[in-house]
């Protein structure tokens, strides 16, 4: 939206194609068409694969099979209304369109809550709910900063019930806690999905060498089998989602193309009168006549719609209209056609001598056995690469909100950078699904597993758009009331057939969500009160004014970055430098790295930089934000980038821009300006140049030659170019701009801190525990905070202190 642009009138719905797509508005057609060829080996790999296991997990031990037809038809029943409402009406029609500004995803959806209700509880340096009114309204609607300093929002907070949903979540903590929860489960159940998926893709389709191999020889076969397939799977994850999805598409493909034919020619051979199981009447007689053993069947037959959370997850690697056109052309027809040949098969053949008979490979005729088992195979690692890409959105999304220990994220794609490859979790979902496959070895219990994992992120997820239709698309509640009840019902209904197998393999994605899950809420709460005691321990601002050459206190050439989690205040951190090195640098700035919970921040919108004290201090505040997909610039481009916002707000004389006089009041900030980078250009070079201003198209102001020193060797000039129409600055803003290209010309040094977090005496056992042990295994186990820029050592002074928390 351009950042002149009226505002919306109020209710609009916050979804506008601009801010729904995130950028992604007017995307040629060719361009889109790509995308849905490139998802199809990505998204829609797992989902595709699921005829392979469906009506053996269905089968398996709950349903006594006689010579009636019934239970067949009512399978194929309850299969087609279960692909139909929940991955095509739901997802497709539905869930697509509540993307967060093209990403999608459990933690989307909770950004996008926190966004319109003040529902955060992450520390304000990643909330939307933090005091940065300068890009977030009073209730966490986006704004885009106006050329007078006015900012525009960009979604209206809504009445009626949008109003009362939201009151009732601002004043209950008990509420924002339990929202964080569930998208905290629905996170850790997709990462169980990871580790789950690969394991029953694989595995069911390397047992299709059953039918060609004598049982005793299978059994050595099998499992080596699947093992390397799957090390070679997650081997290919670091050449990125662009080059996987361009391999593996054609397969999909080859493979939906396959189940489709030997589904027509298994219905016009053996029962052409299977299409009679699309009415949901044969689901009521499926469930009279079965009773319990067809209900705990169900969970069985909910692994048709795996890999349909997928689509969401993984929105932010494609568009919503490419995985749109995919599943609607190409993924849905092929489903029903498969699934319908399996029904019309196993019509005609009851007589099964094992319960293997049951499965995808007994279908295709035996002609064509070899190949299909071969498209299979390869087919279910594309499978699998589905899940693998969701996880690794997901874990993303939970770093950048301090929700999950620091990991190494690797932007595999240079145009799309929601393609993401993160080395740690890759091996470690590696090494757990091999242990996965290993231990069970049957793919009855991996598909309990995969069952309770999948329906889990289902009913999250419903249970949050539901919320996102009242607060977010202002839309009547009883709307959000009817879409919880009629999907909720539903997966309910799904999860406590998938439930009662706990001791049966469902145990495991339980476990893997309680371990990922207290990984977490480990984490966040280290993190909150670490804040808190920055919080609470920062000295005030007068203090820092009251420093005088008297005690001592003496400016050094040069720019001191002094990094920090604070948004006003000085962090204890330096006052604990200067008490023991009473010496800072002649510019001085704090800059706080903000992850904000959207997924991209705009470049003009990128710094917000302040004046801590008069002129004549050259003590500056920057906050850096960036969306939770956001792309980390190199250190020199963004070291400009700071020293450019820093001149532009100099040059921009921007305390005046927001009605604030320059003598102001010492102990207190001067309020945060948005300042658009790009307007002032900062030119480094080398050797002498001369004290003059450039041509009328251009002003340029430099520092004055340094004073000749001993030392050899040409000295870097620095210099800074302002845009053509702008005036002729006073004198004082020259000064402070030649100060400021004079201290960039000396050097930029990095003052980081480096605490030790330790729980206060007095504390209970299980606070000194996740202090003091767990939390401290995380952190010296994760990677170092994310400062925007590589520090280089020669410039870094690192001032250690102990937070008693």
């Amino acid at each position: 939206m351009d950042p002149e642009a009226p505002a919306p009138p109020p209710g609009t719905p916050p979804d506008d194609e601009e801010e729904k797509r995130g950028g992604r508005k007017g995307v040629p057609w060719r361009m889109t068409l790509s995308l849905a060829y490139q998802s199809l080996g990505v998204v829609y790999g797992d989902l595709s694969t699921s005829p392979l296991y469906v009506y053996k997990a269905a089968f398996a031990e709950d349903i006594q099979h006689t010579e009636s037809n019934e239970e067949i038809l009512g399978v194929l029943s309850f299969v087609f209304w279960t692909l139909t409402l929940v991955p095509l009406l739901k997802y497709v029609c539905v869930v697509l369109r509540a993307d967060d500004h093209g990403e999608g995803g459990t933690f989307a959806l909770y950004s996008l809550l926190c966004r319109h209700a003040r529902a955060a509880l992450l520390p304000p340096g990643r909330s939307a709910a933090g005091d940065d009114d300068q890009f977030f309204d009073a209730a966490g609607a986006k704004k885009a900063p106006a050329e007078n300093g006015n900012a525009v929002t960009l979604g209206g907070r809504g009445g009626g019930a949008a109003a009362s949903v939201r009151r009732l979540l601002e004043r209950h903590k008990v509420l924002q806690r339990v929202l964080l929860v569930l998208a905290l489960v629905g996170t850790c159940m997709v990462i169980g999905d990871g580790v789950l998926t690969p394991a029953i893709s694989v595995f069911s389709a390397v047992s299709g060498l059953e039918l060609s191999m004598e049982k005793e020889h299978h059994k050595y076969v099998e499992l080596p089998i699947a093992c390397v397939i799957l090390v070679c799977l997650f081997a290919l994850q670091h050449y990125g989602t662009h080059r996987v999805g361009f391999i593996f598409a054609p397969i999909v493909i080859t493979w939906l193309l396959c189940i489709s034919m030997i589904g027509v020619y298994n219905i016009i051979h053996w029962e052409p009168t299977v299409y009679r199981a699309l009415s949901p009447y044969y689901m009521y007689k499926f469930l009279k006549k079965t009773q319990r053993g067809g209900w705990m069947s169900l969970g069985g037959i909910l692994l048709c719609v795996t890999g349909s959370e997928a689509m969401f997850a993984d929105l932010g690697h494609f568009n919503q209209l490419s995985i749109q056109i995919a599943f609607t052309c190409m993924v849905y027809p092929a489903l029903i056609l498969a699934y319908m040949g399996q029904a019309a098969y196993l019509c005609r053949h009851h007589n099964m001598e094992s319960d293997y008979r049951i499965g995808f490979y007994v279908s295709v005729p035996e002609k064509i056995r070899w190949p299909v088992l071969a498209i299979a195979i390869l087919a279910a690692v594309v499978g699998s690469q589905a899940v693998i890409t969701g996880t690794f959105s997901m874990i993303k999304q939970c770093t950048s909100l301090g929700c999950f220990p620091r990991v190494k994220i690797v932007h595999t794609s240079a145009k799309i950078h929601g393609q993401i490859y993160i080395p740690e979790i890759n091996w470690i979902l590696m090494i757990l699904c091999l242990a996965v496959t290993i231990g069970f070895r049957d793919t009855k219990h991996l598909g309990n597993a995969s069952g309770l994992a999948v329906i889990t992120v289902m009913l999250v997820t419903t249970c949050l758009m539901s919320l996102v239709i009242v607060l977010c698309w202002h839309r009547s509640i009883f709307l959000a009331i009817g879409f919880i009840v009629f999907f909720g019902t539903i997966e309910a209904l799904y999860f406590s057939a998938a439930l009662i197998k706990f001791r049966e393999g469902a145990w495991v994605p339980i476990v893997l969500a309680f371990i990922f899950m207290l990984i977490m809420c480990i984490w966040h709460y280290g993190t909150i009160k670490k804040y808190e005691f920055d919080v609470q321990s920062k000295v005030s601002i007068n203090w820092l004014l009251g420093l005088s050459p008297n005690l001592g206190i003496v400016r050094v050439r040069g720019i001191g970055l002094i990094h920090t989690e604070l948004e006003t205040g000085i962090p204890a951190i330096f006052s604990h430098f200067v008490t023991n090195l009473p010496a800072f640098h002649q510019v001085l700035i704090f800059m706080c790295i903000k992850n904000v919970p959207i997924p991209h921040v705009r470049p003009e919108e990128r710094f917000l930089v302040g004046r801590i004290g008069p002129k004549e201090y050259r003590i500056y505040r920057c906050i850096v934000r960036y969306g939770y997909h956001d792309f980390h610039k190199d250190d020199m481009e963004f070291e400009k980038e700071l020293v450019c916002s820093i001149a532009e707000f100099i040059r921009s004389g921007s305390s005046k821009i927001n009605g604030m006089s320059e003598d102001f009041d010492k102990d207190e900030e001067q309020r945060m300006s948005v300042v658009r980078s790009g307007s002032i250009r900062m030119l480094e070079e080398d050797g002498s140049v001369e004290n003059t201003v450039g041509p009328s198209h251009a002003r340029e102001i430099q520092s004055p030659a340094p004073v000749p020193a001993p030392a050899t060797g040409v000295k870097k000039r620095v210099r800074f170019v302002l845009p053509a129409a702008s005036p002729k600055p006073n004198a004082g803003v020259q000064e402070e701009l030649q100060e400021l290209s004079d201290a960039r010309e000396a050097g930029m040094a990095f003052i980081l801190g480096h605490s030790h977090v330790k729980a206060k005496s007095g504390s209970s056992f299980l606070r000194r525990f996740v202090i003091n042990f767990c939390y401290d295994f995380l952190r010296r186990n994760s990677r170092g905070p994310n400062y925007a820029v590589t520090i280089p050592h020669a410039s870094t002074l690192e001032v250690g202190m102990m937070y008693y928390v």
